[in-house]
C-alpha cells in the first residue's frame, strides 16, 4: 500500500528515518540511549540494545524500557511534525522481547503545529541538576504538566510538604544501600567516564553536592559544572506511577515522561529525575506507600524555576545517527 506525501513535506521513508534520528534527543538513564531504530519502507521499528542497559542497576529492564518510551514519544511527535500520524503497536512480538514498538500504517495528515513546538523544546531540553530559584513552579504550570503525562498512560502524583519529607528520606536510605554495592559503583563509574556519545560528561556533573531537600545521585565523582549557592526549597516532587509494572507499562511510563518534560520546558519548568528510589526495592516500596498503594512508581521527578543567574549546562553528548538509525532497508528509495 502506497502513501502519498503531504504536500510541501519529505517523502515517507525519509519522514521516518528524521523521525527516528529525533528520537535520539530523548532523556535516557545515564544517558545510555538504549535504542535503535529500523526504518522500513512503510513502518517504524524501535529496538532496545541490551548492551546499553544498566544490568547492576536496572536487571529487569525497567529503566530501559522507560528510557525507550521516552525515545518512541519522541519519534511520535516528529512525525506528526512532519504531517503524518501512524499506528502504535507496543511490544509486538512476543518471541522478540526486544521489539518494544512498531509505528505502522502511515498517512498523511495535516502539519500539527503543536508537535512542531514539541519538536522545538526536544532540542533545547536538558537536565540540570543544580539548586533551582526561590520562585515556585505555578499550579497552573503544574496541572499542565501532570495532565501531559496522563494523555500518555501514566500519572504524575506532585506530593505534599509531608510526602516530600518521606521521600527524603527513602532517597537517603537508597543511596546508602547503592553506596555500599561494589557492582553499582564500577556501573557507574563506567558510565560517566565514558566517551563517544554516550555517558554523563564532568561538564554536566556538579563539581559538588548540591543543596536539596530530596538527595540527588551520588555519582561518585566530583564534575566540573558550578553549583554555587542556593536551595531547592521551592521545587515540587512528583512521581510518575501507574497500575501496573509490566514492560509495556514501562514503555508507556516512557513516553509520559518524554511528554511531562516537554511540556514542562515549553512552560519554563527545570526537570530532573531521580530514579535511585525506584531502584532499590525496599524504597520502591516505601515509595508506594507514599502513593497510598494507589499505583507502582515508575520516577520520581524535581520540578523548579531555573535560577537565571545559572546559565544552562552543555546537553549530554549523543550517539551518532548511524549508531541509532538502520535505513538498510530503504537506503536508495527515500
Amino acid at each position: 500500500m502506497s502513501h502519498q506525501t503531504p504536500a510541501t513535506h519529505r517523502p515517507l521513508a525519509t519522514a521516518l528515518a528524521e523521525a527516528a534520528a529525533m528520537a535520539g534527543h530523548a532523556p535516557s538513564v545515564h544517558n545510555t540511549q538504549p535504542w535503535r531504530w529500523r526504518v522500513l519502507p512503510e513502518a517504524l521499528e524501535l529496538r532496545m540494545v541490551r548492551d546499553r542497559q544498566l544490568a547492576a542497576t536496572d536487571p529487569d529492564a525497567e529503566l530501559v524500557t522507560l528510557s525507550c518510551g521516552a525515545a518512541l514519544h519522541h519519534a511520535r511527535l516528529a512525525l506528526a511534525a512532519e504531517g503524518w500520524t501512524a499506528t502504535v503497536h507496543r511490544l509486538p512480538d512476543p518471541a522478540e522481547p526486544e521489539l518494544l514498538a512498531r509505528l505502522t500504517d502511515p498517512r498523511p495528515a495535516g502539519t500539527d503545529p503543536d508537535a512542531m513546538r514539541s519538536v522545538q523544546c526536544m532540542q533545547v531540553r536538558h537536565t540540570d541538576r543544580r539548586p533551582v530559584s526561590d520562585e515556585p513552579v505555578s499550579g497552573d504550570a503544574l496541572n499542565a504538566i501532570a495532565t501531559a503525562a496522563d494523555g500518555e498512560g501514566a500519572r504524575l502524583e506532585i506530593l505534599n510538604r509531608d510526602q516530600v519529607l518521606q521521600l527524603a528520606a527513602a532517597a537517603s536510605h537508597a543511596a546508602a544501600v547503592e553506596a555500599e554495592d561494589p557492582q553499582l559503583r564500577e556501573e557507574l563509574a563506567y558510565w560517566t567516564s565514558r566517551a563517544g556519545g554516550v555517558g554523563l560528561t564532568p561538564e554536566v556533573l556538579p563539581e559538588e553536592a548540591p543543596q536539596t531537600t530530596v538527595p540527588g545521585r551520588d555519582f561518585g565523582r566530583p564534575g566540573n559544572l558550578p553549583v554555587g549557592p542556593g536551595h531547592d526549597q521551592a521545587a515540587s516532587y512528583g512521581v510518575l506511577h501507574g497500575d501496573e509494572e509490566t514492560p509495556v507499562s514501562w514503555l508507556r511510563a516512557g513516553e509520559a515522561l518524554s511528554a511531562a518534560w516537554l511540556a514542562a520546558t515549553r512552560l519554563g519548568v527545570s526537570v530532573v529525575p531521580l530514579s535511585g528510589v525506584v531502584e532499590v526495592a525496599g524504597t520502591r516500596q516505601i515509595l508506594r506507600q507514599v502513593l497510598s498503594g494507589l499505583g507502582y512508581p515508575y520516577l520520581v521527578l524535581r520540578l523548579g524555576v531555573a535560577d537565571p543567574a545559572h546559565a544552562g549546562p552543555p546537553h549530554t553528548p549523543r550517539l551518532p545517527r548511524e549508531q541509532v538509525v538502520d535505513t538498510t532497508a530503504v537506503d536508495g528509495t527515500a
